[in-house]
């Protein structure tokens, strides 16, 4: 009996992916939860474990091989080692009309899809069994969309009668990006000498992320921070850091401006929040996504529970996650969700900017770099480190007073920031 290995979604906007590395090679014995293969999606490279046990027969789609749409056919799992394979015939990217017609084509996936668990074994990524675990979901009673019937995190997040309402909710955002996208067709007409760069798994969604955002109406706000007291307990407490060891500690500004961002979302849960249709959603967990840049495009990774840690832990998690992320090493949780984010240039230089809304949150921070600034305080001229912080918000979700007040809490913290340490 033969099974077909399908290409996994690894996250809920994948639609294809590049298939980096095979793990098995054919003719190896897989077991259940076996590595066989590396994918690499928008934001990282992910390990796939096997579901079936049997022997690796036939691969598909050779390693390295770009544009491998979601549920095609990459490999066959046989029972026996050496048993006949008739393989169906595999391309990088077959039409979409493929991935609904192989369930039916491939009886023995079909028939894991059926029954979620396979004796006592339940058929989930991680992902989704530690957010079925959160929200207290039955496994054995949801049907999994994933390949050979695994349960992935969109048939558990929310209700599960309605996990692929997301998805159809989602759906018009593309086809908005197409459409700006579309006067630069005529590039082809460009004379001047040029090069082309073609675009990355990471870059199409960042442009289908940002074309979303189109449709929210937003708003900015501006403070100018005086940093000069922040800076001190900064040299201060690094000053108190043991030089290495596990209890070694390097503090950056961004570090302070997290925890003051994750102190005022606690005071001010109207910020962190989502809109829905039918309701605004206050999200209980402070999780915080921190922008991070790497060379093929923009990723959030997230601090989670962030008014729950103190600085040297923030700075100890941002430290990892941005390595991590820079080596394409993080987990689809550890960068796909957040409740409010943050975009700092202050390294680069920039005095001042506005950031974008990563959908579906509602607002995001800007951080500017801080300078030495006259300032009047009083009826004196003084010399001032000062530091500009610019929120983005969703006008739906909070109104300009609401806002403003988030940002007054901010800028209080970051210019007592004493406070941060209670």
């Amino acid at each position: 009996m033969a099974t077909n290995i399908l290409m996994p979604a690894l996250s809920p906007t994948m639609t294809e992916g590049k298939l980096a590395k095979w793990v098995k090679k054919e003719g190896d014995e897989i077991k259940s939860g076996d590595v066989i293969a590396e994918i690499e999606t928008d934001k990282a490279t992910m390990e796939v474990e096997a579901v079936d046990e049997g022997f690796l027969a036939k691969i598909l789609v050779p390693e390295g091989t770009d544009g491998v749409a979601v549920n095609a056919v990459i490999g066959v799992i046989t029972a026996a080692k050496g048993e006949a394979v008739n393989a169906p015939a595999a391309a990088p990217a077959p039409k979409a009309e493929a991935p609904k017609e192989e369930p039916k084509a491939a009886a023995p996936a079909a028939a894991v899809a059926a029954p979620v668990e396979h004796g006592e074994r339940v058929f989930a990524s991680p992902l989704a069994k530690r957010i079925a675990k959160q929200n207290g979901v039955d496994l054995s009673t949801v049907k999994g969309s994933g390949p050979n019937g695994r349960i992935v995190r969109a048939d558990v997040e929310g209700k599960p009668s309605h996990a692929p309402a997301p998805k159809a909710e989602a759906e018009p955002a593309p086809a908005s990006v197409p459409a700006p996208a579309k006067p630069a067709a005529p590039a082809q007409a460009i004379n001047a000498p040029h090069t082309k760069v073609p675009n990355t798994n990471m870059r199409k969604v960042i442009s289908r992320r940002l074309g979303e955002q189109q449709l929210v109406p937003h708003f900015f706000l501006t403070a100018h921070v005086e940093i000069d007291k922040l800076l001190a307990l900064r040299a201060e407490l690094n000053g108190k850091s043991p030089k290495d060891g596990p209890g070694a500690y390097k503090l950056s500004v961004n570090d302070l401006v997290i925890k003051a961002c994750a102190v005022a979302l606690r005071r001010h849960p109207n910020v962190n929040a989502s809109w829905t249709e039918d309701a605004i959603i206050q999200y209980h967990e402070v999780d915080i996504s921190v922008a991070v840049s790497l060379p093929e495009g923009l990723i959030t990774p997230i601090i989670k529970g962030a008014d729950q840690l103190g600085l040297a832990a923030i700075s100890g998690a941002m430290k990892d996650l941005a390595g991590r992320a820079k080596a394409g090493k993080l987990k689809p949780e550890e960068f796909q969700g957040g409740t409010f984010s943050i975009s700092n240039l202050g390294m680069y230089g920039t005095s001042e900017f506005t950031a974008i809304i990563n959908p579906p949150q509602a607002a995001i921070l800007a951080v500017g770099a801080g300078t030495r600034q006259a300032v009047v305080k009083g009826d004196e001229i003084k010399i001032a480190t000062v530091m500009s912080i610019t929120i983005t918000a969703d006008h739906r979700v909070m109104d300009g007073a609401g806002a403003a007040e988030f940002v007054q809490t901010v800028k209080g913290l970051l210019e007592e920031p004493l406070g941060l340490l209670l």
